[in-house]
């Protein structure tokens, strides 16, 4: 009679038998799977890191938990900064916005994830906004053009951030079929729309390889204020 895979086994792992397939060699499928990928920069030299997220979204047939708002979010103002700098909420998502900064600030964003205008608002006191839909909300304040922040809105728990050397980590994927999505600051959505592809999970961790996208160095990262003009860098603000 053959041996069981368990008795296989434990003859590869105390008698080193020839011929015999480890575990490690042929790990078996698990009920969640770990999905790697790697990112580069396609441009010469060397390059900071930047923020980046990876996510999967279910395809027909693929069933995931669902991605339930909880009870706090927030984007602190603090020494002229959003705190954090990237943030990736829920569909339905309720985002606080304290001002912790002992002057005024006025938090805006005119991009496709969520439009508004907080307006002005003192220190000690708080707004908020709910993003009702999924997309890439870029934060400023209309005084201080060095702060920037950007919230990410998904319908799918299934996502990791970027380390500091680039690496994306998933855990817990069920097997099934997904869509690859990746949103790197900077980067123009033509490519990051290239980037798009699907992925099987067969219940075994699975290691993407790399992604190449054309990364942004900071001064090319300007933006306008919420009327579509330049800040005025020359008058000192009274904030």
């Amino acid at each position: 009679m053959a041996p069981s895979v368990s008795s296989r086994w434990l003859l590869c792992a105390a008698l080193a038998v020839p011929g015999l397939a480890c575990a490690q060699d042929h790990p078996p499928a698990k009920a969640t799977a770990e999905v790697r990928l790697q990112l580069v920069s396609s441009l010469p030299g060397n390059h900071r890191a930047v923020p980046g997220v990876a996510w999967l979204t279910p395809l027909a047939g693929t069933v995931v938990p669902s991605f339930t708002p909880q009870e706090h979010y927030t984007l602190l103002q603090k020494n002229r900064k959003f705190i954090p700098h990237l943030q990736v909420v829920p569909v339905g998502a309720v985002v606080q916005f304290p001002n912790a900064d002992p002057f005024y600030h006025n938090v805006f964003s005119l991009f496709e994830g969520k439009k508004f205008d907080l307006g002005l608002y003192e220190a000690g006191s708080s707004k908020s906004v709910t993003f009702r839909r999924e997309g890439v909300s870029y934060i400023f304040c209309n005084i201080h053009p060095e702060m920037s922040a950007v919230i990410l809105t998904l319908s799918t728990p299934l996502y990791a951030m970027a380390d500091s050397g680039g690496a994306f980590l998933l855990h817990g994927i069920p097997p099934g079929e997904y869509k690859l999505h990746v949103w790197v600051e900077g980067v123009p959505q033509s490519a990051l729309g290239s980037l798009e592809r699907t992925v099987h999970v067969s219940g075994r961790d699975l290691d993407l390889g790399t992604v190449s996208v054309p990364i942004a160095e900071p001064h090319d990262m300007t933006h306008m204020n919420k009327f579509g003009d330049p800040y005025d860098t020359k008058t000192q603000s009274t904030y």
